[in-house]
């Protein structure tokens, strides 16, 4: 009975919570020689100790780590002390630091990522170059998708061809049972009109075409020999692997990462007249804070700014 009732604990903690939880009591335990259960006298002294090498932000996680852990083994939580908590407003005034943000994916950038891809594919087709036509048709299926669903690294890795519906000139519905803005693992369905240009319906459906994948993880390695992993990539190597499309294609690729797409599509839709209601609908947004962040406030000023508009895109 404990085994079953550990694996239902277990269950309800994403992967990546647990072990960042886990290393950060770690920390604290092994590196910095603190005690457990600890007193909220530590806590601030381990605070002390690290303001001025680790940002608010990852402070604030090892704190909730801590706070779990207290919690969980059913001590009284010493990180929600009025100590800690002034000792967290007095770090965040003494060491002051900018939030750093991905930069929005631009249309202009994806539209030449996925045009070099296409050609690419192409030539590779013409020598029988089966795996390259693989591997292109995986990355212009990853970007379109990345971009015009706004998907996170993690939800981008965790896609499902049995929960996948898609049909040509119409649209493609995706089915993630759980996700980081999913904290009560409802399961959430996201969809996607088909689109004139740059589609990531027709992407998608060339994709699995070309790969025969029935059934398991959407995207997946492709060796040097041409095998499909049965495996879904690791969301941790996607900026490698976006860096390395966008490098080849001639874009600026130092200046994007993963959550570039997610941010680049919520900066196209501000600046195509999307309300912030439908886009934090759109994306799965559940707070206003959190898709403001992706907004480039710059593109309200419209025929004013220096900077063009960014062009539409029309859906079929």
């Amino acid at each position: 009975m404990n085994e079953r009732i550990e694996r239902y604990l277990q269950a309800g903690t994403r992967d990546n919570t647990r072990r960042s939880y886990q290393a950060a009591v770690e920390h604290f335990e092994v590196s910095w020689g603190g005690f457990l259960p600890a007193t909220a006298d530590s806590i601030a002294r381990y605070l002390v100790d690290h303001a001025e090498r680790h940002s608010i932000n990852t402070l604030k996680q090892r704190l909730a780590a801590l706070a779990q852990w207290h919690i969980t083994q059913g001590f009284p939580d010493p990180t929600k002390t009025p100590t800690v908590k002034q000792m967290i407003k007095g770090i965040r005034t003494l060491h002051p630091a900018q939030e750093k943000q991905a930069a929005p994916l631009l249309l202009l950038h994806l539209e030449q990522a996925v045009g070099w891809l296409e050609r690419e594919a192409a030539l590779a087709a013409e020598r029988d170059d089966f795996k390259s036509v693989m591997r292109h048709r995986r990355d212009i299926a990853l970007v379109l998708i990345g971009f015009w669903r706004g998907f996170r690294g993690d939800e981008l890795a965790r896609l499902q061809v049995e929960h996948t519906q898609a049909e040509a000139s119409a649209g493609v519905t995706f089915y993630l049972p759980h996700s980081k803005g999913d904290r009560q693992h409802l399961g959430a369905t996201y969809h996607t009109p088909a689109l004139k240009k740059l589609c990531p319906v027709q992407a998608y459906i060339n994709w699995i075409t070309v790969a025969g994948i029935a059934r398991g993880p959407v995207f997946r390695k492709v060796d040097r020999w041409g095998n499909l992993a049965d495996s879904g990539i690791n969301s941790n190597s996607l900026i490698p692997l976006l860096r390395r499309i966008f490098k080849q294609a001639g874009v600026p690729a130092d200046l994007y990462s993963s959550h570039s797409m997610r941010r680049g599509f919520a900066t196209w839709a501000s600046a195509n007249g999307w309300d912030i209601k439908g886009l934090m609908s759109y994306v799965g947004w559940k707070d206003v804070k959190s898709a403001l962040r992706y907004v480039d406030a710059s593109t309200s000023f419209g025929g004013m700014a220096l900077r063009g508009a960014i062009p539409k895109l029309d859906a079929h």
